[in-house]
């Protein structure tokens, strides 16, 4: 009964948010108070302290990298640097389309919502801050798919790493993500030009400012090392915030609306922590259409969580895990950190009706992307997880004997 309780306190949550997105943060930090409520007074053994002990990597990673990454796309602007990509990418639909697959790129090798910001801080020029919110979904879409076949694109894909899963099978979602971005990038570049067309920029006759840029690439080097060595990217973020201020000036007031944003995903995050999803693993079989299930409730449910269920149970094509958690939640303005980064450049992303009709282009790109990956490279058992071969006693092979397959263990997940 409790369980039943707590998901629904959620799904309210969800759907409030989706219906007075005005009011999202208000929203968010009630659901989040009305969990604990149910957790701290019905569940018996549950304890705020043990449970933020556990959290709070995901906790500060998120808030860090939301809040530093706001700096950088800051940085970005005002190096001018997005006035010259006019001088380099050609107008009309084909410049639209290629700012997107440039984000996709970015994703690859820098964090997602590092790269959905610059490619919204570049969009904010190149359209004259005239943005489709077809095209912001889009850009959302881009850095999310562009993640997905990267280990350290996106933290679902380096939890999946840390994991022991070798990087190749997670570079099987980059086939999915080329298909999605092929897709859902020609719709929303139409959208975009059909809106504003990319356009000259006022100060494209001013140089590119160099100390901005090295302020950018500290930013951008301080998280891919931490993210390697520490696993927590957001030291090495706010490390070269500090030292960068030497070169150039933060402008700090960009802080306050990541701050609002920061929150707002963060009671969404801890709401979503302590929903009672093991009690899903006997009635989700790790099957393709039980990932291609979670892709598109990552949309609506954090996808740490997700993927930390899917590594416990086992038995995923973790190519396909990849691409699913890593661009489901793409198909709304919340349902990943990107979509909430971008939205604090753009405040008129806020609305769920609105990302859903006008970005109805990245809904169809999933599932294109899935079922290529799906006839092109079929469905393989994934190889056992490192907690699993510990589970095991170390006796199971590292990886699977034949293709990805690895034998099943005796108690998935314990």
């Amino acid at each position: 009964m409790t369980n039943y309780l707590l998901f629904g306190l959620f799904a309210a949550t969800l759907l409030g948010i989706a219906k007075f997105h005005k009011f999202a943060l208000q929203i968010g930090l009630s659901g989040l108070a009305s969990v604990l409520l149910v957790k701290l007074t019905m569940v018996d053994g549950f304890s705020l302290g043990g449970h933020l002990h556990h959290e709070w990597p995901t906790i500060v990673n998120l808030g860090g990298l939301l809040l530093g990454f706001s700096i950088l796309a800051n940085y970005f602007e005002r190096s001018h640097l997005p006035d010259k990509l006019t001088e380099v990418l050609p107008g009309g639909v084909k410049g639209a389309f290629l700012l997107l697959v440039l984000v996709a790129v970015m994703s690859s090798v820098l964090d997602n919502i590092a790269a959905a910001l610059i490619g919204g801080s570049a969009a904010i020029t190149v359209f004259q801050r005239k943005v489709h919110i077809g095209y912001l979904a889009a850009i959302v879409a881009a850095s999310n798919a562009g993640g997905a076949g990267s280990v350290v694109g996106d933290t679902t894909t380096t939890m999946i790493w840390l994991e022991e899963i070798p990087a190749l099978h997670v570079a099987e979602a980059a086939l999915g993500a080329v298909v999605a971005i092929a897709f859902f990038g020609i719709f929303a570049a139409r959208q975009q030009n059909a809106l504003q067309p990319l356009v000259r920029g006022t100060t494209a006759h001013k140089p590119v400012d160099l100390g901005n840029l090295v302020v950018v690439g500290l930013i951008l080097a301080g998280a891919i090392a931490t993210n390697v060595w520490l696993g927590m990217p957001a030291y090495g973020v706010w490390a070269a915030i500090l030292v960068g201020a030497v070169i150039r000036r933060p402008d700090w007031k960009v802080v306050p609306p990541a701050a609002i944003g920061a929150c707002f995903l963060l009671s969404l995050v801890l709401s979503a922590s302590m929903m009672p999803i093991d009690a899903l693993r006997e009635h989700m079989p790790a099957s393709w259409p039980t990932a291609l299930g979670l892709g598109v409730v990552s949309a609506f449910f954090d996808n740490i969580p997700l993927t930390a269920l899917a590594l416990k149970q086992g038995g995923y094509d973790w190519g396909f895990l990849a691409f699913c958690v890593g661009y489901g939640g793409s198909m709304l303005w919340f349902g990943s950190s990107a979509g909430v980064a971008i939205s604090g450049l753009f405040p008129e992303a806020k609305s769920a009706k609105n990302w859903l009709v006008n970005g109805w282009h990245v809904a169809v790109g999933y599932f294109l992307g899935f079922f290529a990956m799906l006839l092109v490279l079929g469905w393989h058992a994934g190889d056992l997880t490192k907690s699993q071969r510990k589970a095991l006693g170390g006796t199971a092979p590292a990886h699977g004997t034949s293709g990805h397959e690895a034998p099943t263990p005796s108690h998935p997940g314990k």
